[in-house]
């Protein structure tokens, strides 16, 4: 009887071990920390619970672009991970990268469990588009910057905490006020070059380069030597001069400068919102970007930002249909509208939308709609978004130039003119190389 019942007890460990190394692993690298780090890992495991063929194994590699220079690295060094996380200005980068990406539309057909297009919301699925309509990489975590504000402070100043600032004029006036009250920072901003001149010149209905701003062709160049940057770099210089305005650094380093409650407005990713809800010990609002009321046309629409996930090229077909498997399930209505409401991104699907809505979410939480509203428009061709080779260094030639703009150290018409001239070199560079 002993016998028996230790066989059967080896034949269950045996069938369980069996099981386990049954399912195949699935590496998904990724650039979420803090409070969206926990989202993407719950995400994940909630996924490896609902079914046991496949196990996604989510590593942090640092921020957006430490985790495409490592997974693109990876690539050449024969051991990429099976998905990469790619922030929305590596999307020409990796599509004329032949050879190294599998395609996600075409990977989910060849797999016999498509993932169609028409299910995300318009202005995300045609940003990680082939001009032939299909998807190249996954939208995941679409953002657009918005305007956040510290109703506190804005109390404190004597300001209306319901009527935040519309004009970036009435953002200069709101800056000086909130200073005299003793506020130490009036306005800062995140991620410079997205905001002030990429999101800028599509929210004004202007061209920031040439060709549909990189969708028409790879002979595209910078032009935000055109007037209206001028003028924007002028303004910001005035207001960094009074004090109303603190450039933060790149990136999201100035973001602290909102959440720790120095600064009272912030121009910042949508997805920021699960941060400062977490962090800041202040009441906050959400409102549309700041524009220029005199320019016809303003405002027009923000542009996506964020990350898609990109799929590496010769991987198994079980691995392609566990990636599929895990993409289906992460943009499922529920997941989907999941996502977007804990963290500030915009919902990605159409279906994810329609169930935040239905919810009464939008209602309860004042201001989580902006994103989604600054985005809800029909765009042109200045407006679409940005697409060009080399853009995560021209953003950082753009950052280094604004900086010494801001202190005083170069003129904005000096500052734009390097900009234009050491971008369009890179841009000729990539041309080159893609052709």
């Amino acid at each position: 009887m002993r016998a028996k019942l230790f066989a059967l007890s080896l034949a269950g460990v045996i069938a369980s071990m069996g099981n386990a190394s049954a399912a195949t692993d699935i590496n998904f690298w990724h650039s979420m920390e803090g409070a969206l780090g926990e989202r993407v890992n719950s995400l994940v495991a909630d996924f490896n619970k609902s079914q046991s063929d496949y196990v996604v194994k989510a590593v942090y590699k640092g921020a957006y672009g430490e985790s495409m220079n490592a997974g693109i690295a990876a690539f050449r060094g024969g051991n990429a991970p099976d998905i990469l996380q790619v922030f929305e200005v590596g999307t020409a980068t990796m599509m004329y990268a032949k050879g190294a990406i599998q395609p996600v539309q075409e990977m989910s057909e060849k797999v016999g469990d498509p993932i169609n297009p028409a299910d995300f919301l318009g202005a995300v699925a045609s940003y990680y588009s082939a001009p032939d309509g299909k998807l190249v990489s996954m939208p995941f975590n679409s953002s657009t910057p918005v305007f956040y504000y510290n109703k506190d402070a804005f109390k404190k100043a004597g300001l209306d905490p319901e009527k935040p600032p519309k004009t970036w004029e009435e953002v200069a006036e709101a800056g000086k006020k909130v200073r005299a009250a003793g506020l130490e920072c009036g306005y800062t901003t995140s991620w410079p070059a997205w905001i002030q001149l990429e999101t800028f010149g599509a929210w004004h209905n202007t061209p920031y380069a040439s060709k549909d701003n990189g969708f028409g062709g790879l002979d595209a160049r910078l032009e935000v030597t055109k007037p209206l940057f001028v003028r924007h770099m002028t303004f910001l210089a005035g207001m960094s001069k009074d004090g109303s305005f603190t450039y933060g650094g790149r990136g999201d380093a100035p973001n602290s400068l909102f959440t720790t409650g120095k600064c009272a407005m912030f121009t910042g990713s949508s997805g920021n919102r699960a941060n400062i809800i977490k962090t800041g010990k202040f009441e906050f609002g959400t409102s549309t970007l700041p524009y220029y009321s005199d320019v016809k046309g303003a405002p027009q629409n923000s542009i996506i930002g964020g990350a898609s996930l990109w799929v590496f090229a010769k991987k198994s077909p079980e691995v392609y249909k566990g990636v599929t498997k895990f993409f289906k399930y992460i943009s499922s209505p529920e997941k989907a509208a999941e996502w977007h409401q804990g963290t500030g991104y915009v919902p990605v699907t159409k279906a994810g939308y329609d169930l935040t809505e239905k919810s009464g979410f939008y209602a309860k939480n004042p201001g989580s709609d902006v994103a989604v509203k600054q985005l809800d428009a029909t765009t042109t061709e200045n407006s679409r978004g940005i697409r060009l080779g080399y853009l995560p260094q021209i953003r950082e030639i753009e950052d280094g130039e604004m900086e010494k703009i801001f202190s005083g150290n170069v003129t904005p018409e000096v500052g734009l003119a390097n900009m234009v001239k050491r971008g369009n070199e890179l841009l000729e560079r990539f041309e080159k190389s893609v052709k």
